[in-house]
């Protein structure tokens, strides 16, 4: 299995995972933040959507983060985009020659600090950051008092046993 098809592998197994938790989240609360530093559970599911874009950016060649789309205003919109551009994100990769995932491509290594790195490796960073960021969600679900779905393993509200 080439590393592709790994990464392609570990992104389809990721996705279902976090459409659970978005869907989860009660499409009234989106407004809703831990703390005032935080973002609103709107704002980070956006983050799923930016990810994946930048890591299409990053196949492109260059990385920029003020060339993305404004946040639909309601959380049912994010999830509909999410799914869309996961899937045009998917085929994207699929296309794109394994020669060409070892290309280097600017990206943050530290604060205010931009290196070169393998776009391949720029994709892992954008898939794990996105499982971060499913975690985070699942903190806002119980702070929404919403149900937290299983996601590794069995949660309150999704025993296993």
């Amino acid at each position: 299995m080439t590393e592709k098809e790994q990464f392609l592998s570990v992104l389809e197994r990721e996705f279902p995972t976090t459409m659970k938790v978005l869907k989860a989240f009660p499409s009234t609360k989106g407004d809703i933040k831990p703390h005032a530093k935080s973002k609103s559970a709107r704002e980070l599911a956006w983050n799923f959507v930016t990810e994946e874009k930048a890591g299409a950016q990053a196949l492109d060649g260059a990385i920029d983060f003020n060339k993305m789309p404004p946040a639909p205003a309601s959380l049912q919109d994010i999830i509909s985009t999410f799914e869309r551009e996961h899937r045009a994100f998917v085929e994207r990769i699929k296309k794109t020659p394994e020669a060409e995932l070892n290309k280097p491509v600017k990206f943050f290594t530290g604060p205010k600090r931009m290196e070169d790195m393998r776009k391949m490796d720029v994709l892992w960073f954008m898939l794990m950051d996105s499982v971060h960021h499913r975690g985070q969600m699942s903190v806002y679900l119980r702070i929404a008092d919403a149900k937290v779905p299983s996601i590794y393993g069995p949660t309150a509200d999704e025993p296993w046993m």
